[in-house]
C-alpha cells in the first residue's frame, strides 16, 4: 500500500512538473529549446530565440553564442557580462519558453512505453511511474538504462525490486536528456 502511494505521488509529481511551464533551477538548456531573452529598458533587445541544434543562439550586439548545457543563471550571467561592454549595467530576464530538447524514452514492458518531454530532473523510478509503471510480464530485475556520452553508451542496471523495497537505492540514477530505459 504504501509503495502504491509512492508511486501515485511520483506520477502526479512529474506530471506537474511537466506541464507547468517553468523549468527547475538547475535545467540545462538543450539544442530546439526556445528561450526569450530581455534586457530591461532596451525593449528592442528582446528575443525570442530557439536554440539552433550546434547549441548556440545568436543575439544583437554580442553575436553567437553557446548556450546549451548552461543553466538560465550561468546564461544570465555570462549574456550580463558581454552586454556590459555596450550597456551600463545591464538588468536581464531569460526565461525557458518551450522545452524541447529534455526528452527521455522508456520502452520494453511498461504499460504505457513511449517518448516523454521532461521538465525537470527526474530519477529512474519517476520516469518508470510515468509510463504508467511495470506491466505483469516485466522482470523487475533486469532494467537497463542507456546513456550516449561522448560517442559511447554507458548502461546502468537497474533492479527495481530492490529499490522498492529499499535496498541499492543508488541505481535509481537522475536521468539525462536522451537516456533510453528498457525494461525486458
Amino acid at each position: 500500500m504504501k509503495l502504491k502511494f509512492c508511486m501515485l505521488f511520483n506520477v502526479v509529481f512529474v506530471f506537474i512538473a511537466m506541464v507547468s511551464g517553468a523549468v527547475a533551477d538547475d535545467y540545462k538548456i538543450g539544442a530546439g529549446d526556445v528561450l526569450e531573452i530581455g534586457v530591461w529598458k532596451n525593449a528592442d533587445l528582446t528575443r525570442q530565440l530557439i536554440v539552433l541544434p550546434d547549441g548556440t543562439v545568436r543575439f544583437p550586439l554580442i553575436g553567437q553564442i553557446m548556450v546549451e548545457e548552461k543553466s538560465v543563471a550561468m546564461l544570465e550571467k555570462e549574456l550580463k557580462e558581454k552586454l556590459e561592454k555596450f550597456i551600463p549595467d545591464p538588468v536581464l530576464t531569460i526565461s525557458v519558453l518551450q522545452v524541447n530538447s529534455m526528452m527521455i524514452y522508456v520502452i520494453g514492458k511498461v504499460n504505457q512505453p513511449g517518448r516523454f518531454e521532461i521538465r525537470t530532473n527526474i530519477d529512474v523510478l519517476q520516469a518508470l511511474a510515468v509510463a504508467g509503471g511495470l506491466n505483469p510480464f516485466a522482470k523487475e530485475k533486469e532494467i537497463g538504462i542507456f546513456r550516449k556520452q561522448d560517442g559511447e553508451t554507458e548502461i546502468f542496471n537497474f533492479n527495481y525490486k530492490q529499490v522498492a523495497e529499499g535496498v541499492n537505492l543508488d541505481q535509481n540514477i537522475m536521468l539525462k536528456r536522451g537516456d533510453v530505459i528498457v525494461i525486458r
